[in-house]
């Protein structure tokens, strides 16, 4: 009788734990009707084009939590470790297959943009500040952002129907991301006898906007600002980069740079001449190709060479 009474006391209390846990790790299902719930803000980013509408409601088959993200601390480098050091510009073609993430039009999750929207939405809004120039000396202020982003004025001549009359109007077109094909990254690469290895270190990104004629061919590419890349981290944490392969599982902007997913090649490394790019050198395309490559195997062997003596 005793036994049987410990043997019902156990299967009670073993329900009662598989009950509290199933609940304690369920998800509730938000109720569309609940006038909070459908307030979507904690779901979806805020919308960094202007013509872009966000969901009115949760839009997907599972509950979704809002990612709170943050970009990870760098580990800290003192001058005295560092052994070796070389400045690098890279150059990212979005056109390149595996850069088409640049180029996504963007969904709730992603701000609704493209990459370049995403940085042209922090400087409007002053999470970050726009430079001129590389270095980072001179500031550009938003009417100057504004301006340059405000599209070319055509002039169009229409004439009325009724007077026979030809007037000229004018229309200014919008600014088109899609002219935005290539970005530019300034980086430090560095051997820390601290950590014993090469550690890199980005400090710039600037998006190059494509120039062309009446005619549609292209004339050359302009850069429309340096970004201070240690400002911009924090902004590139809270947007997601679209994964094609599998959309559950995306990681943030901060998080594609730092594990450098992206394609690049060497346009310029720092030298004696404070010279150009390996174009302005009087390289042509195939050669500034190979230059690049060659300059990325001595970063790479270097690491190595640090070790021999």
């Amino acid at each position: 009788m005793i036994m049987n009474m410990l043997k019902l006391y156990k299967i009670t209390v073993v329900l009662a734990l598989l009950a509290i846990a199933h609940v304690s790790m369920a998800q509730t299902a938000p109720a569309l009707a609940d006038p909070q719930v459908a307030n979507t803000s904690d779901y979806y980013l805020s919308n960094t084009r202007q013509k872009w509408s966000k969901s009115l409601v949760p839009d997907g088959a599972y509950d979704r939590v809002p990612h709170a993200n943050a970009p990870l601390t760098w580990q800290p480098i003192r001058e005295v470790d560092v052994m070796w050091q070389r400045r690098v510009w890279r150059e990212i073609d979005t056109r390149e297959k595996q850069n088409i993430v640049f180029r996504y039009p963007g969904d709730d999750y992603t701000g609704g943009g493209m990459f370049i929207e995403i940085l042209i939405d922090a400087v409007r809004k002053g999470k970050v500040k726009a430079y001129a120039d590389e270095r980072f000396t001179v500031a550009k202020t938003k009417d100057e952002v504004n301006e340059m982003l405000a599209g070319k004025i055509d002039s169009t001549p229409v004439i009325d129907p009724t007077t026979g009359i030809e007037t000229i109007v004018t229309s200014r077109r919008d600014f088109d991301p899609e002219t935005i094909t290539k970005f530019r990254m300034k980086e430090d690469w560095m051997f820390d006898r601290n950590l014993g290895r090469m550690v890199v270190r980005i400090t710039g990104l600037a998006a190059y906007q494509d120039k062309k004629d009446d005619a549609g061919n292209y004339l050359f590419s302009i850069p429309m600002f340096w970004l201070y890349y240690r400002e911009l981290r924090e902004v590139l944490a809270q947007y997601e980069v679209y994964n094609p392969e599998n959309e559950v599982a995306r990681m943030t902007w901060d998080d594609y740079f730092e594990g450098r997913f992206f394609s690049s090649k060497i346009i310029k490394v720092s030298n004696a001449t404070d010279a150009g790019s390996f174009k302005e050198l009087g390289f042509n395309p195939m050669e500034s190709l190979y230059e690049g490559q060659r300059e990325a195997e001595k970063v790479f062997n270097k690491e190595h060479d640090m070790w021999v003596y």
